[in-house]
């Protein structure tokens, strides 16, 4: 595995996967599940994230303490389903600022399309941490990071709950400089383009839309 590929192996993270693949989980469950693993992962994406010194007083005495700055963090959600995952990352780092990648994939080709973008000012003293559940081709994840990387972030890392091993392949031959959080690497990608064995469209499954 690659240095760059970061497999997220916590028991409660696979514990919770594992409940969320099941096929008769209902809409509610799935989004549930979806945002307490986003929050668990987000722990994991931001373990080196620097930080600076304040001098703040406890009840006893006055100290320096270590915080970070979450108004340099962009979590960058790639629609739709990126905005499943954006919400426990919100918990855990709720003074993030946001970016939105409109992508969708057509169906015959599985090249992304992009259809909206907006990202927040000043990108070059910011660190992007990119969204979306499902790493299948990598063409919406290789289109996202090539957008990003036109505002000059200062990092970027990429969050995802599933990856296929072509998906990754592809990802990292276009952008070996970027990190992959996953929390599981399945099997392969059938003929549609899907990850097996999967969970489904993981869009249709947050919203409800099938």
């Amino acid at each position: 595995m690659s240095p760059q590929v970061h497999h997220v192996t916590h028991p409660l993270i696979q514990h919770k996967l594992t409940l969320m693949r099941q096929k008769d989980r209902s809409t509610n469950s799935f989004r549930r599940l979806l945002n307490e693993i986003s929050m668990l992962m987000a722990y994991e994406v931001t373990r080196d994230m620097p930080t600076s010194m304040i001098e703040i007083e406890t009840p006893l005495e006055t100290m320096q303490a270590p915080v970070i700055d979450g108004k340099k963090t962009v979590f960058v959600s790639i629609m739709r389903a990126g905005a499943g995952f954006l919400d426990g990352m919100l918990n855990v780092v709720p003074g993030a600022r946001i970016g939105h990648i409109g992508l969708y994939r057509d169906p015959k080709t599985l090249v992304a399309v992009e259809y909206y973008f907006k990202m927040p000012a000043d990108m070059h003293e910011r660190d992007a941490i990119v969204l979306d559940p499902m790493l299948a081709t990598g063409n919406s994840a290789v289109a996202a990071v090539d957008r990003l990387k036109e505002t000059r972030p200062k990092s970027i890392r990429f969050v995802c709950l599933l990856a296929a091993p072509e998906g990754l392949a592809n990802f990292h031959a276009n952008h070996p400089d970027v990190p992959v959080y996953v929390a599981a690497i399945d099997r392969q990608l059938n003929e549609h383009g899907y990850i097996v064995p999967g969970l489904g469209d993981a869009g249709d499954r947050i919203f409800g839309t099938k």
